[in-house]
């Protein structure tokens, strides 16, 4: 079962796409939007993915970050994000503690879940409940915006 809204979303740090290092805390004071998503270039992810990606600018002028996640490493993210022209970060969660500390273990894969966590690093939004090809939009309704 996922986090509840109103739980503190748990402090990580992971490799992202291009090999950086990326914390939460990196990102206080804006919203993150993170989803958690199967396995880079399977058709379901692959929408999901490229509905973030059409939707990016207007996460950006809401001061929204965008970051994917799923148990692939780092070369597979590069890859997916290469061949589908993604605009926003993937983080590489191999050996899945992001996917344990957010509680969306699917048995050696991330469950379909995304969380949107506030500037002060609380938990406001989640969906389990996910349609692919119509994701990023669903978030920015679900939020009212």
């Amino acid at each position: 079962m996922p986090l509840a809204v109103g739980t503190d979303a748990p402090a990580f740090t992971a490799k992202d796409t291009n090999g950086n290092t990326v914390s939460l805390s990196d990102f206080a004071g804006k919203t993150v939007v993170l989803y958690f998503y199967p396995k880079d270039d399977t058709p379901g992810c692959t929408k999901q993915a490229c509905s973030f990606r059409d939707a990016q600018a207007e996460y950006q002028n809401k001061n929204f970050v965008v970051l994917g996640v799923s148990a692939d490493d780092e070369a597979s993210h590069q890859a997916f994000t290469e061949k589908f022209n993604l605009n926003f970060p993937l983080l590489a969660d191999n050996d899945k503690t992001l996917i344990k500390a957010y509680d969306v273990d699917g048995g050696g894969y991330a469950k379909r879940v995304t969380y949107v966590i506030d500037p002060n690093g609380k938990i406001t939004h989640v969906d389990a409940n996910v349609s692919t090809a119509s994701h990023a939009s669903d978030v920015l309704t679900a939020l009212g915006l």
